[in-house]
């Protein structure tokens, strides 16, 4: 066991946040935290991360249980380069091999060996720092290092790019990439997957799954905890209660221990009510009195159960369109955009259309320019070149991410008020209320709001709006579980037109139709969900493989018929073979590659397995005590270097190919 917190409680003031909390850690554990937002997910991690106190119950932990905590949002704050801060991970490590290096020349120096004691006295201090370098990973930090960053989306990045001078959400993705590769015994990620492109998001699924330590992760991202956890703990009403099982299954296992612990009450409450009837008709009658009197006692010694509690109150809300567009709502032609006239195109020819009733999903990787292109649509930026036309009756809507239309300053009431003063108070609180906002949190300024507080704000006026066409730039960023799924439904039974960013592939699964993924050059189409999407990708990679053969076999009939006009029969003949043959040898050379991937993968672990040998022999007796095996064995040791830097370069080549 790793940790274990029991009755763990805090309070805030008077007001308790968590009361009771249990939670066992146990190696390789994979744990979901959920819960709606506000309901102490966030502290229960920054108390067992020691950043703040609790005020009741214990944490148990082992002495060597390393524990790494990343907040949400955290982005990373330094003045290095990316290459150093991620090798400033491995400092002990790196220190280590300088020592070794040092031990090394001192080793090789004749005179040294002079004295026979201190001699030894280094030999034995060399082969102990020698096995704890080599047991700690001394020899994969540059591999762990470029695989971590080209997963995370800094493959292309130079490593001496200066960290201050990245985006805010680049020094979040870096800051966890950084805890990653410290890879603590414990690993607790708080909103890990909030900014990352879909790209990005599989790869720390898959590298989560296949993580050494144990995992305690807070995420409102369902297709994430699905894959990942095995596990959810649920801090509902202050308390936690554990599922064994994904999101998916604690969603059942929870629906279907409700159903039971209701059955179990109303049951009781029937046979309640049958004691208390007998009791009333019989205890007034001599003959029954003692049966009654029996039957009473017999009720009061009752254990009762209590009416097991429903869910909590979530948002309530639907989204109306007041008037109906005609059936064109939008024509974009040739879109492209740039920063400046000195800067080449963020993108460019983008082309799509809207049609009445659409419920359209807009995706590409970060940076690509998928918010700018929104700005566009509702002319809060202007394009370098190209045409958008909207149809008749349109009533935008916009929703975005970053709440930049909040005023910081306005009450929530003042906010929502203040954009519709023509409706009365009375109705702007109720609306208020249906968005979780009741009593005095409508007097919470805006500024003072968290994330899932300003979206709330946000989709109370975008309600209020009755807009025919909506416009979300990552509508389900902050929102809890619950307020997504209360999202998702009043978006299904919208009857206007819908087009949104999203990075939320459950959500893209439940809501698109036809998805427009953004390029630099274009957009490319899609219809159907995001898993329609995945498959059509994977089929047109197929046809492209499929179409290279075949330009390849048209080529070189094209060479034979220009050759031999007479044989024209035969050659449409060899034709049609050469094109089984053209795609026989696409296939074969794919099967290459994969072979030469194994085989370099081969390669690398024999060179690392080599170089760990010949850094073990210069701890032998027989080596260190002669000058010239020494050097031979350094200079192999440095051969064995470059050979497997040059085959990590041909394989990172293979794979991107």
């Amino acid at each position: 066991m790793l940790l274990q917190a029991a009755n763990i409680t805090k309070l805030y003031g008077v007001t308790p946040v968590l009361e009771g909390i249990n939670l066992q850690i146990l190696e390789r554990d994979r744990i979901g935290l959920v819960g709606v937002n506000g309901a102490g997910k966030s502290t229960l991690l920054q108390i067992i991360a020691e950043e703040i106190s609790h005020d009741g119950g214990q944490i148990f932990k082992a002495k060597e249980t390393r524990i790494g905590y990343l907040a949400q949002n955290s982005g990373l704050q330094s003045d290095r380069t990316i290459w150093e801060e991620m090798l400033n991970v491995f400092a002990p490590l790196l220190e280590t091999e300088r020592e070794l290096r040092e031990m090394e020349m001192q080793i090789a120096d004749p005179a040294t060996a002079a004295d026979e004691k201190a001699y030894q006295d280094l030999l034995n201090r060399y082969a102990l720092k020698s096995d704890w370098f080599k047991d700690n990973g001394g020899y994969e930090i540059e591999t762990r290092i470029r695989s971590v960053l080209y997963g995370m989306g800094f493959g292309d990045f130079p490593s001496d790019t200066i960290i201050s001078t990245l985006s805010g959400g680049q020094k979040t993705r870096l800051a966890l990439a950084r805890i990653l590769l410290q890879a603590p015994d414990l690993l607790m990620l708080d909103e890990p997957t909030n900014h990352l492109d879909i790209q990005t998001l599989t790869w720390l699924e898959d590298y989560l799954r296949n993580y050494s330590g144990a995992l305690l992760v807070v995420s409102h991202d369902r297709y994430f905890l699905d894959r990942l956890v095995t596990t959810i703990v649920e801090i509902e009403r202050h308390q936690s209660t554990r599922y064994t099982g994904n999101y998916s299954r604690y969603i059942e296992l929870k629906a279907a221990e409700y159903e039971s612990r209701m059955k179990q009450y109303e049951k009781q409450q029937d046979e309640i009510a049958r004691m208390e009837d007998f009791i009333q008709r019989n205890l007034v009658r001599a003959s029954t009195t003692k049966r009654a009197q029996s039957r009473r006692k017999a009720l009061e010694k009752m254990e009762r159960i209590d009416r097991p509690l429903g869910d909590l109150k979530r948002a309530s809300f639907s989204f109306e369109a007041e008037i109906q567009t005609g059936k064109d709502v939008l024509r974009v032609e040739q879109l492209s955009y740039a920063y400046d006239h000195s800067n080449p195109p963020l993108f460019q020819n983008v082309s799509f259309d809207l049609k009445r009733g659409e419920t359209v999903a807009l995706i590409g990787p970060n940076g690509i320019g998928k918010s700018t292109l929104l700005k566009i649509l509702t002319d809060d930026l202007k394009p370098r070149s190209g045409s958008l036309t909207w149809g008749a009756k349109v009533k935008i809507g916009y929703y975005d991410q970053e709440q930049t239309h909040l005023n910081r300053n306005n009450t929530v009431l003042e906010e929502v008020w203040g954009t519709f003063p023509h409706i009365e108070e009375a109705r702007i609180r109720s609306v208020l209320g249906n968005f979780l906002f009741s009593g005095e949190d409508v007097l919470k300024k805006i500024a003072a709001l968290s994330g899932g507080e300003k979206a709330r704000v946000a989709l109370a006026k975008l309600m209020l709006e009755k807009a025919n066409v909506l416009i979300l730039d990552e509508p389900t960023n902050h929102l809890d579980l619950f307020s997504k799924e209360v999202l998702e439904s009043a978006l299904l039974d919208y009857d206007g037109t819908l087009l949104f960013i999203s990075h939320d592939r459950y959500f893209l699964n439940k809501m698109a139709e036809r998805i427009v993924e953004l390029h630099p050059s274009g957009a490319q189409h899609f219809l159907g969900n995001y898993d329609d999407y995945l498959e059509k990708k994977l089929e047109l990679e197929e046809i492209a493989a499929e179409k290279a053969a075949l330009e390849g076999s048209k080529q070189k009939s094209s060479e034979r018929n220009t050759t031999n006009q007479e044989t024209d029969n035969a050659s449409k003949a060899k034709a049609g073979a050469a094109s089984y043959e053209a795609d026989k040898q696409a296939k074969r050379e794919e099967r290459n590659r994969q072979r030469r991937l194994e085989q370099l993968e081969e390669q690398i672990a024999k060179l690392e397995s080599d170089i760990a040998t010949l850094e073990h022999e210069l701890t032998l007796p027989e080596i260190y005590q002669d000058y010239t095996a020494v050097q031979e064995r350094q200079a192999a040791i440095d051969e064995h270097k470059e050979q497997l830097a040059s085959c990590y370069e041909e394989w990172e080549q293979l794979m991107e190919g």
